[in-house]
């Protein structure tokens, strides 16, 4: 919710979204952090994919470690479009951003495997 007001208030003003076809924004700022997270677009996930279902989301199928840092990224992506950021700087900030939030999560859950298998 707050991500999308960021993307319509400051990427879209003044558009009617339908009528413009702008609404197509929306669908390129979540296809940003697709990338960033599961390394392809939500059209290439679907064409890799045809035996699910044609209404499923990459996004379905995501880990509890990716739908958290998903939703961490679509904050700061929020933030760094009100800075004013590029769509270049936003990838390359939001790039570390998941790296090491992966990192981290990835991690506790192999302690956590450790720990119980000890």
């Amino acid at each position: 919710m707050i991500y999308t007001s960021v993307i319509k208030k400051y990427i879209l003003p003044d558009n009617d979204y339908y009528k413009n076809r702008e609404w197509l924004k929306y669908a390129e700022e979540a296809d940003i952090l697709n990338v960033i997270l599961f390394s392809t677009t939500a059209k290439k996930w679907r064409e890799l994919n045809p035996n699910l279902p044609k209404d499923s989301n990459l996004r379905d199928y995501a880990s509890i470690n990716e739908l958290t840092i998903l939703s961490n990224l679509e904050s700061h992506n929020a933030e760094l479009i009100k800075e004013g950021k590029s769509k270049n700087e936003r990838f390359e900030i939001l790039s570390e951003i998941c790296k090491y939030q992966l990192g981290i999560l990835n991690n506790a859950d192999k302690i956590k495997l450790l720990k119980r298998d000890s």
